[in-house]
């Protein structure tokens, strides 16, 4: 994902819960990284499970999808 790309998708992205004060932990993996995730996962097809190993754990990835 390009900067520009980043500069107009990141605003429309939830906030964690830890940030508004309704507790939590910090999240481990980059917001851009997940979505770079989920974009390799519907430009390929490829399975959740199937994601490589460059890419945040898939199970991770697919809560913040499911979010």
């Amino acid at each position: 994902m390009s900067d520009a790309e980043w500069a107009v998708v990141r605003p429309l992205l939830p906030v964690p819960g830890w940030l508004r004060g309704r507790g939590g932990q910090p999240e481990a993996c980059c917001h851009r990284a997940m979505l770079d995730a989920i974009r390799y996962l519907v430009d390929n097809g490829t399975k959740w499970r199937a994601m490589p190993a460059d890419f945040p754990p898939w199970d991770r990835v697919y809560a913040f999808f499911r979010r």
